[in-house]
């Protein structure tokens, strides 16, 4: 009798545990009536800085999310994003990494940052893949956890040289005085020297600051008239224009150039329209001008989960770059099918990866070793296609059809002077 009652108590204590899991800890892992984990990922971009800013990118990232979420998610799996302010700042951008380590992010997705150094060692010892980056350093074209779906500043300022160097017999290049900034010059001249052009006068200059008289005035000081002055300073970019018209009837038939980024729809109608400054500027993108129907479904997503949210400019190529991000991400986690998404599987999945769809949007994307481009210094870039536009009547539109291919121009390398 006493060994009866010594099995039933056993057995009510299994049971009470039991009961105690299910009802105070959620169904067990595995255990039939689970919801699925969520499959977590971070975008970082920075905001409230003094230089240039893409609140746009985050927010862009958690509407992409809602949609997915309300359209039945990734395999079954809720789509949470997690997002991270690198304030612009070395030691915080390394923080944003930790934090998508901690928190158990499978990919850093579409964000921006110009301290790749910091945070790129970060992700790579979680095994974190960081894919869609806005492209802004050499890391981000070095690091094998990193999957580029641009060609970053290099294929934008080396196109932006090209396009130039068919209507400018002399360049100015105004631009950040900032390690990044740096390397403006060495792009920009390779599209210059490709199109039989003498080296841009190089203008650096800070990237937070209020005006740029000094700057304006030394630019066109040294372009005789039919030339131009690319300014490429991103958000500052505004506070140039602005400092460029001041200057008034002094001002000789110079040109202005920059590319999307810098200069956008919303910078054109805020400094004039028709009547802008940028009127028949040059500009060059790597994605097609937003007037472009392949622009629609990120158009409706906006409409339907963020029609308030005023950080989120559809025209601003930070935005574009995390919706394509979110989306080259999206078709390979649903290619992978019932596989759990960890940052190792997807990892193998993208190292897998070609023939990505971007709707148009980009080139057809991979990044197997054959899809890998011939470029020096940036052995990850699989996409250095570019898009030509021009201000016209107040409006950025294409320039020429279709994608033009730096792939080869920078395959050729040339001197911070253009040699």
């Amino acid at each position: 009798m006493t060994e009866r009652r010594s099995r039933m108590a056993v057995l009510l204590a299994v049971s009470t545990t039991c009961v105690a899991l299910i009802s105070g800890c959620g169904v067990l892992p595995g255990s039939a009536g689970g919801s699925p984990d969520p499959v977590v990922v971070m975008t970082w971009a920075p905001d409230g800085t003094k230089s240039t800013n893409m609140p746009g990118m985050p927010a862009m990232a958690q509407a992409f999310a809602a949609h997915i979420n309300d359209t039945g998610g990734l395999n079954g799996h809720e789509l949470q994003v997690i997002t991270c302010n690198d304030h612009n700042d070395t030691v915080e951008a390394a923080k944003c990494a930790q934090q998508a380590a901690d928190e158990g992010a499978v990919a850093v997705l579409g964000s921006y940052s110009e301290h790749a150094g910091n945070f790129t060692s970060a992700l790579e010892s979680a095994g974190i893949p960081y894919v869609g980056g806005y492209g802004l350093t050499q890391e981000e074209f070095q690091s094998p956890m990193s999957y580029p779906v641009n060609g970053g500043l290099p294929a934008l300022l080396t196109g932006n040289g090209k396009q130039l160097a068919g209507s400018c017999s002399k360049v100015s290049l105004v631009r950040p005085d900032t390690i990044v900034g740096d390397q403006f010059p060495l792009f920009l001249n390779a599209g210059l020297k490709a199109g039989g052009r003498p080296a841009a006068s190089d203008l650096p200059t800070a990237d937070d600051s209020t005006e740029y008289t000094g700057v304006a005035q030394r630019a066109i000081g040294s372009t005789p008239t039919g030339s131009c002055v690319a300014a490429v300073l991103g958000d500052r970019t505004d506070t140039f224009v602005d400092s460029f018209r001041r200057l008034g009837d002094e001002v000789p038939k110079v040109r202005l150039s920059s590319v999307i980024g810098s200069v956008q729809q919303s910078l054109i109608d805020s400094t004039g329209g028709k009547s802008s400054p940028l009127e028949n500027a040059f500009a060059t993108g790597w994605y097609p001008p937003t007037s472009d129907p392949k622009w629609d479904g990120m158009k409706a997503v906006v409409k339907k989960y963020a029609f308030a949210d005023n950080r989120i400019d559809v025209a601003d190529p930070g935005v574009q770059t995390t919706w394509i991000a979110y989306s080259v991400f999206t078709e390979v986690v649903r290619a992978m099918g019932g596989e759990e998404v960890t940052a190792t599987s997807l990892k193998r999945a993208l190292d897998k990866a070609t023939g990505v769809s971007t709707g148009g949007l980009t080139p057809d994307l991979g990044w197997r070793t054959e899809n890998m481009l011939p470029v020096p210094g940036h052995p990850r870039m699989v996409n250095a296609k570019v898009v030509y536009q021009v201000v016209r009547d107040g409006q950025l539109v294409a320039a020429r059809t279709g994608f033009v291919d730096m792939a080869a121009t920078l395959g050729r390398p040339v001197n911070q002077d253009g040699r």
